[in-house]
Formats: structure tokens, C-alpha cells, sequence
């Protein structure tokens, strides 16, 4: 906590557990799902609907909060959410038909993704933008990621206790991956008791019957489309597929594929630090594009290679720069908008990006079912890069307005 900015407050380091902490659960329930629900008796088909309602059905609350909720305190807001996310774990422990799950994850905050559009989400960034100076938001929104990035992985790999319980300990399978849901709602509850210490100072009141996006609709949705572009391209490279690609093209073993990967996240994470000091340096839009372009190049160009070596060397190359435009991106929508309207701008600019990306998948494996080559990979490449030129274009002259 003593690598924050100096002028964090205390709400600050209290997000930043909490975002560890939900991290730490959705890593650990987003590798557990599948499988648990196979052991109860589910069909792939069945699966897929229970991980889509989860999607959608967040992205809909997420949505609804962010454009709704600027007339709702912030702290109710969260720990609504809390308990919705105890409800959630408590829900899929207990549970074991179709029809009840998937009423569960529709309503609930699961994730099974390694991104977080949750509920949560909104809220959050829109509070952690005002517990720093202007200044230091970039700073803040990076150590923010880096702690859920990074605590994620680690309850990725925590999914193995289950298995290593029953096998180990004679306990039923089912009955201890129940346990990691039940886990994800004590989770919850720490995460609810850590909402109720956040100060007075998070609330931010909105004028009496004033819209949504009232003052920065129009620069919002702009983002928002442009956002969804660079989702969409990169749909085509999701890290399942990736690692399906590898195999076809290099006979790489999943295993392998699983370590390449877990490195590449690590340092895809760490890498965001550097973001405050360059956008400090050259402004949040030119640090986005200046970053993301060359790893998109990468990208492009590991598709194309005829090596195994090569194309893991361009991925890794890839993932150093690639995520180092995530906190530049999150300060600079903050930062233009009224610090009543960051809920509904943080939604309307988070939320079509996870929706765009669930398209391309099914293009990419049409693609990788004709040929292995890196198809997916050069056209996701090119539509991530084309992003990033039309942002420059229309944002470079466009900064914060100035901040006491």
C-alpha cells in the first residue's frame, strides 16, 4: 500500500483490497465452473447457456447501475453488491438444477471471465477516480488493475485445492468444489465489511432530474464506439483460442500453452506501472496509442511466422506493451467527464466492449477449422490497429479539462 501515490486516501487502499480480493474469487470460481457443473450432470450445451446468462446478465445490471444509479449512494450501491455476490456463491453451492442455476447467474455477479464487467465495476472506478489528485489517477487505476490481474491468477491457480483435497483427503469432488463457491461468498462477506468503512467523501450528489451523461454524452459514446472496435478485434485473439491456435499451428501442448500464458499475464500486469509516467509524460491518448499499436504489430506478426519459437517470442513481445494503454484509458475517461456522471460513463464505455467481444470468437474458430494459419491473429491485429489510428485522429488535441 506504501507504492500508492502520495495523495491516496484511505478509500484508495480500501478499493484496492477489495478489488484483490474479488479477483482472487472470480479467478478461483471462473476455473471451477465448468467442470463443476459437468460433475452435476450438465450437458456442454447447458454449460454454455449457464456461462452466457452470466454475461449478459451482467453487463444488463452493470449497465442499469451505471445509468441509473447516480441518484443512489455509492456505499449502498456496493454492498447491494456484496450481498448479491453472496447470494451468488451460496446459490451455486446449493443448487444443482438447470433452471435455478441459471436464474442465479443471470441476477448474479459470477464471472467467468479473466476481465471484471460486473456490477462492481462502475462504482468503483468512479469512486477510486476522486481519492487521488488529477494528477496521479492514471498511478491509481494501475495499481488498481495490477492487484485484481494479479490476484486473479492466483485464484486460477488456488482451483486446483479441490481436486488436490479430494484426491488427497477422500473427500467427494463435487463436495469440494462446492467448497470453492462457498468460499466465493465468504469472500463476499469480507468484501461487504470493508464497503461499510468507506467514508462519507465517496458520494457524489447528482442535480435533481438530471440525465445521465447529461454534460458528456456525446464524447462518451464517441469512446464507447471506438472501445468496442478494439474489443471486437480483440475477440478474435481470446486466450482459449490462442491457445487452440498454437496447437493446430505448433502441436503445443496445453500445458505449455498454460505456462506461456500465465508469464505473459504477469508481465502484461506489471507492465501497466509504467502507464502513470509515460501519460504524465505525453498525455493519456498518445500513451494508449503509442503502446497498444506496437503490440497489435505483434501481433499480426506472430500470426504470420513460421516458428514455434518466433511465435511465442511475438506473443510475449505483445503482451509487455499491450496492457499498458488499460489504466491511461480508465484516468482519461474519468477525468472528462463530471465527477456525476463517471458511474454512467465507466458503464457505458466498459460495457459494449464485452458484448463486442463475444461476437468475434465464433468467426475465429470458422476460421481455425479451415486452416491453422494465424488468421484470427492478423485480423484481429489489423482491427485493434485501426482503433488506435482513428483514436489518435479524433482524440490527441481532446485533454481533461484542468483540475484543482
Amino acid at each position: 500500500m506504501a507504492l500508492l501515490p502520495s495523495s491516496a486516501t484511505e478509500d484508495a487502499r480500501l478499493l484496492l483490497v477489495t478489488r484483490a480480493l474479488r479477483g482472487f474469487a472470480d479467478g478461483l470460481v471462473s476455473v471451477l465452473l465448468a467442470g463443476y457443473l459437468i460433475r452435476l450432470g450438465f450437458t456442454p450445451l447447458q454449460v454454455g447457456a449457464i456461462v452466457t446468462g452470466t454475461l449478459l446478465g451482467s453487463a444488463a445490471l452493470t449497465t442499469a447501475v451505471g445509468l441509473a444509479g447516480q441518484g443512489l449512494e455509492r456505499r449502498r450501491v456496493l454492498l447491494f453488491a456484496a450481498l448479491l455476490m453472496v447470494v451468488t456463491g451460496l446459490g451455486f453451492a446449493g443448487l444443482s438444477a438447470f433452471w435455478p442455476l441459471l436464474l442465479v447467474a443471470v441476477v448474479g455477479t459470477l464471472n467467468p471471465t479473466a476481465g471484471d464487467v460486473s456490477v462492481f465495476l462502475p462504482v468503483e472506478q468512479a469512486v477510486l477516480a476522486e481519492t487521488v489528485r488529477g494528477s496521479e489517477r492514471t498511478a491509481v487505476f494501475a495499481w488498481y488493475n495490477v492487484a485484481g490481474t494479479l490476484a486473479g491468477g492466483l485464484g486460477a491457480l488456488a482451483s486446483a485445492v479441490p481436486e488436490m483435497a479430494a484426491r488427497l483427503g477422500g473427500i467427494d469432488p463435487l463436495a469440494a468444489e462446492r467448497g470453492g463457491f462457498l468460499f466465493y461468498a465468504a469472500v463476499a462477506a469480507v468484501v461487504a465489511a470493508m464497503y461499510r468503512r468507506l467514508s462519507p467523501s465517496v458520494e457524489r450528489a447528482a442535480p435533481a432530474g438530471q440525465a445521465p451523461l447529461a454534460r458528456s454524452r456525446g464524447v462518451v459514446l464517441r469512446l464507447a464506439t471506438l472501445f468496442s472496435l478494439d474489443a471486437f478485434g480483440g475477440g478474435f485473439v481470446v486466450q482459449s483460442l490462442l491457445v487452440l491456435w498454437l496447437y493446430r499451428r505448433f502441436q503445443l501442448s496445453v500445458a505449455t500453452a498454460g505456462a506461456i500464458f500465465f508469464g505473459a499475464g504477469m508481465v502484461g500486469a506489471l507492465s501497466q506501472l509504467l502507464s502513470s509516467k509515460l501519460a504524465a509524460r505525453i498525455g493519456h491518448v498518445r500513451t494508449m496509442v503509442y503502446t497498444h499499436l506496437p503490440a497489435n504489430l505483434f501481433l499480426v506478426v506472430a500470426g504470420v511466422v513460421p516458428s514455434a519459437p518466433l511465435a511465442v517470442t511475438f506473443l510475449l513481445l505483445r503482451a509487455s506493451v499491450s496492457q499498458m494503454d488499460v489504466p491511461a484509458r480508465q484516468a482519461y475517461v474519468m477525468a472528462l467527464v463530471p465527477p456525476e456522471e463517471r458511474m454512467a460513463a465507466s458503464s457505458v464505455t466498459n460495457v459494449p466492449r464485452s458484448l463486442a467481444a463475444a461476437i468475434p470468437p465464433l468467426f475465429a474458430g470458422i476460421l481455425l477449422d479451415r486452416s491453422s494459419f494465424g488468421w484470427p491473429l492478423v485480423l484481429g491485429g489489423v482491427l485493434k490497429a485501426l482503433y488506435d489510428l482513428l483514436l489518435l485522429a479524433q482524440f490527441r488535441s481532446l485533454r481533461p479539462p484542468a483540475e484543482p
